[in-house]
């Protein structure tokens, strides 16, 4: 897992690095993951993945998740989340980073900041002994505590040889103190999806693309995380 995990990271790094305002569309940016990921030995794990269409979620500006890469150009003053997941040798990892394209407002640089952060938050939680509401406590009360909704239809998992395992729900909202207990050898992704406005999402008539239901910016950020007696451990990283 943390060699697929090192994939995911440096794909979604060479994605973002590509991208020029104008020119370069989801559906450039996904061919790219699909080569990258290729050139790795790994294969992604979204692709066909309950038919789902591409190598990578793309979402842009109110899209929350799930986005299907099209072929409309980024603008500067857009934001951009990449998610990516990889297989390999039979083991995924999963993550996710919400990008600037080109200089954008401050309200939408303060947004991918506080979501960035709320994830770190929750990665501070998950230790052993700790239950899985101790992670989506401090996910909640971070964001909130900053004006902003955490998105509830939608939540973080276990993962391993599956892309999503048990636990099943690793929610970014509720109380703390409650849900299953972490274990040593857990893996987990934890991923705040954090909206401007309301917490409520629509899905769009491709049945894939989840929206903020009031058309306001959304950021999604995410690692995939070992849970051990020695401390928690980030695998989506290329160090």
């Amino acid at each position: 897992m943390r060699a697929s995990g090192r994939i995911v990271a440096r794909t979604l790094r060479l994605m973002s690095e590509a991208i020029v305002p104008g020119k370069t569309t989801p559906a450039d940016l996904d061919a790219l993951a699909g080569r990258l990921v290729a050139e790795s030995g790994g294969i992604p794990s979204f692709l066909n993945y309950r038919g789902f269409p591409a190598n990578a979620c793309i979402s842009v500006n109110q899209g929350v998740v799930h986005g299907i890469p099209n072929k409309v150009p980024l603008q500067g003053g857009d934001i951009v989340s990449l998610d990516m997941g990889v297989i390999l040798n039979g083991w995924h990892a999963d993550g996710a980073w919400t990008y600037a394209v080109g200089t954008i407002d401050a309200e939408a640089q303060r947004l991918l900041n506080v979501t960035r952060e709320s994830l770190y938050q929750g990665i501070a939680k998950a230790r052993v002994s700790n239950r899985i509401g101790d992670i989506s406590h401090a996910v909640q009360k971070y964001v909130e505590g900053n004006g902003y909704s955490v998105v509830r239809d939608l939540v973080g998992h276990g993962i391993g040889r599956k892309l999503h395992e048990e636990p099943s729900s690793i929610p970014n909202f509720g109380p703390p103190h409650k849900g299953e207990f972490l274990r040593d050898g857990m893996t987990i992704c934890i991923e705040p999806m954090v909206n401007q406005g309301t917490y409520r999402v629509e899905t769009l008539p491709d049945k894939w693309t989840l929206v903020t239901a009031d058309g306001k910016l959304s950021a999604h950020f995410e690692h995939t995380v070992a849970i051990t007696k020695q401390g928690t451990e980030i695998l989506t990283t290329e160090d």
